[in-house]
């Protein structure tokens, strides 16, 4: 009985291990591909706290922008800045790009899949 049940879960911690190292990589591919478009070298992505800076360099954010994530230890109102920062940091990506604020709503929503499109398109450039 309870080898069926540690068989399952080592079968589920497994899987969910491998789908996250998969994600992972992804992550650092669309990333990197995302700093090479925007004209800074791809290795910057994959660097953590720097590649923060990069981005928001990228959108047009002075470094020290960075800080605002400091907003979330406010108590009650932290939370809501820290969100409407990252809604309009999310808006200024996809301009950064070209594309449209309901696009940058996608990016703040679903990251992963929106960041690939702006990464792998080759309709999509930066302008800065």
């Amino acid at each position: 009985m309870y080898g069926a049940l540690f068989a399952f879960l080592l079968w589920f911690l497994s899987t969910f291990f491998i789908i996250g190292i998969a994600l992972m990589i992804f992550s650092i591919i669309v990333y990197w591909k995302l700093f090479e478009k925007a004209g800074k070298e791809g290795w910057k992505s994959i660097i953590p706290i720097y590649n923060t800076i990069v981005l928001l360099d990228i959108i047009g954010y002075k470094w020290y922008y960075i800080f605002v994530s400091l907003l979330g230890i406010i108590p009650i109102i932290g939370p809501i800045l820290l969100l409407l920062f990252m809604i309009s940091y999310n808006i200024k990506l996809a301009k950064a790009f070209g594309q449209s604020t309901i696009f940058g709503i996608g990016l703040w929503l679903l990251s992963p899949v929106f960041a690939a499109i702006i990464a792998f398109s080759k309709d999509i450039n930066y302008v800065g």
